[in-house]
């Protein structure tokens, strides 16, 4: 792209084919803009990434990469939280590569899902740095698979590579990288995310936020899952502003930091999934409050798990005094398969708390009711469906348009739907294809299936659940998100639970799986003591699911903190911790 052609250019993004051409753009307008700065340890020193210096940075990987794979090869990601990771990314697309996101492994269930997209993806290489392939070395050299691939440190590349590189032929259509799904209801799946794609969705978020090269964004989100990379570090690139990284552990271990960072660089939108906000209000002092300022956070996004309405009231009123706002909640949706963002309101909404009949919700009716209604549930909206996107709630057996107070499966269409599952045809036509029923083919063309369960009210959406997770006991459907939030209310030792259902003689029974803190740990010569604790806690887990849900647990365990498994974003894996609890795997500490 020519200096001339770039003048023309609106920087609010029409205009752009694909992220190499906006990144360049970005590079010869603003060379000097500190695009990125990553936290050392989440508070220490700042380390910047001008646009002209990640510009070179993924010319000279990309030169390196044209030398040792081709055009539309897969090339793993296997970085850190770290501005490495970013000018990989960027130097995979500018050699007109794919990338391939992956957690960096820790264990060895890790690297069996690394060795699993390895295989998947058909990835040419692997692209890491020299300090994390020493470690990784050390630590799976018995893993013949991973032993045998082609890593390649990216802080080795000079670069004076950059200028070596061959800008390559690319339209919107061509891949930009694969996002692997989480795995929260199965194996993971590669979905192929296109330039199109991703500046069509980086569109959608600047417009719902009112983002600006004036924006600045604060992140501990992870890079390799699409809410770090989409809705942070693609959108800073995407409307010209500032983003402030810090690593995802540095948070957990001190959610100070987090805040903190926010304050100190006035950071106008930054978020989470709901847990980090609970997990602020537990572990942020009065003394820590009395140094922050919040006032300028105007977008505070909450997604990619449930959004709870105590928790959206818990935080605003703990936070009040740094000046936050509890108009700037931001609750939205999406998902990997819509390359990120669906719905959420225009910026100055707030959120909207809608409460239902529970027992009404449990048969697939929606009906409102006052807020301190027995059996009520409040339920927070995810925001209006936002430009050129069409939402429509769809019976998932009959494929029939659901009517108005009717909970459905959620149906996608637009130009953020992504190309489908690298090498599955067939999941590819059944999720990404989906037609609806003959009475209704005034709707016409393909929808995308997101095993998400919700309805539309007042034009907000609202989430009660995934297809694929529902618990049906003598008719009545459960939501094992509900049986969780009051496994974990409930006591102040649980951290963490999962429920789902097994059959036993035919019948449908729930277990719940409750992670006690590490403070509740089983002790040697302590038997007798911690006993009564543990049956405390089972007790108060089976009268609170009893009295809440009208529902018997049949099963009650008290796991090893940190033992559940997860996905890589931090969500419980139902079917993996149903698995466990099947083979008995579980490290139990009480039932």
């Amino acid at each position: 792209m020519s200096p001339q052609t770039i003048t023309t250019l609106e920087l609010h993004a029409t205009g752009f084919d694909t992220l190499v051409d906006l990144l360049q753009t970005r590079a010869l307008r603003h060379p000097e803009r500190i695009a990125y700065t990553f936290l050392q340890d989440g508070e220490g020193r700042e380390v910047p990434l001008t646009y002209a210096t990640l510009d070179r940075q993924a010319r000279a990987i990309a030169a390196h990469l044209q030398t040792r794979a081709r055009h539309g090869d897969r090339i793993l990601l296997v970085y850190p939280q770290g501005l490495e990771y970013i000018a990989a990314f960027f130097g995979c697309l500018y050699a007109g590569m794919i990338a391939v996101p992956v957690f960096p492994p820790t264990m060895s269930r890790n690297v069996q899902r690394l060795e699993a997209v390895m295989a998947d993806s058909e990835a040419a290489v692997a692209l890491t740095t020299s300090q994390l392939l020493l470690k990784m070395e050390a630590q799976f050299a018995e893993q013949e698979e991973f032993a045998r691939f082609d890593w390649l440190p990216s802080d080795l590349i000079c670069e004076t590579e950059a200028d070596g590189w061959v800008e390559p032929v690319l339209t919107g259509d061509h891949p930009a990288f694969f996002q692997y799904t989480s795995g929260s209801t199965g194996r993971p799946k590669g979905v192929i995310v296109t330039h199109a794609n991703l500046l069509h969705n980086e569109k959608v978020i600047a417009q719902a936020l009112g983002n600006t090269e004036a924006s600045v964004n604060v992140s501990w989100l992870p890079l390799y899952h699409d809410l770090g990379l989409i809705g942070c570090v693609l959108q800073t690139v995407y409307v010209g502003g500032t983003c402030v990284l810090l690593s995802p552990v540095d948070f957990l271990q001190r959610p100070f930091r987090w805040l903190q960072a926010v304050s100190k660089y006035k950071a106008t939108f930054s978020g989470g999934p709901n847990f980090a906000y609970d997990l602020c209000v537990k572990k942020i002092t009065a003394q820590q409050k009395a140094t922050l300022d919040l006032s300028h956070w105007a977008h505070a996004f909450s997604g990619a798990e449930p959004v709870r309405s105590g928790t959206l009231q818990r935080f605003a009123e703990s936070f009040a005094s740094c000046g936050f706002a509890k108009e700037a909640f931001y609750p939205c949706y999406g998902l990997a398969e819509a390359t990120l963002m669906v719905t959420g309101n225009d910026a100055a909404d707030g959120p909207v708390v809608l409460a239902v009949d529970g027992a009404a919700l449990e048969e697939g009716r929606v009906e409102p009711v006052q807020t301190d209604t027995p059996n009520s549930r409040e339920l927070v909206g995810c925001g209006r469906v936002r430009d050129e996107l069409t939402v429509r709630i769809v019976d998932p057996a009959s494929h029939a348009i659901c009517t108005d107070g009717q909970v459905g499966e959620i149906w996608v269409a637009g130009p953020s739907v992504a190309k489908g599952y690298w090498n599955q045809p067939e999941l590819t036509e059944e999720m990404f294809a989906a037609q609806v029923s003959l009475a209704d083919r005034q709707e016409n063309g393909a929808f995308l299936r997101t095993g998400d369960l919700g309805f539309v009210h007042g034009g907000q959406l609202f989430i009660t659940g995934r297809l694929k997770d529902l618990i049906l006991i003598r008719g009545r459907n459960y939501y094992p998100q509900d049986l969780e939030l009051t496994t974990e209310q409930c006591h102040e030792a649980v951290t963490v639970a999962a429920a789902f259902s097994t059959e036993t003689g035919g019948e449908e029974r729930v277990v719940i799986l409750a992670e006690l803190d590490r403070r509740f740990r089983p002790r040697p010569g302590l038997e007798e003591r911690q006993a009564p604790l543990y049956k405390e806690v089972i007790g108060a887990i089976r009268r609170s699911v009893a009295e809440e849900h009208q529902l018997q647990a049949s099963a009650i365990l008290l796991v090893k903190a940190n033992s559940l498994p997860k996905t890589t974003s931090g969500k419980i894996q139902r079917h993996a911790c149903r698995h466990d609890y099947l083979h008995n795997t579980l490290e139990i500490w009480g039932e």
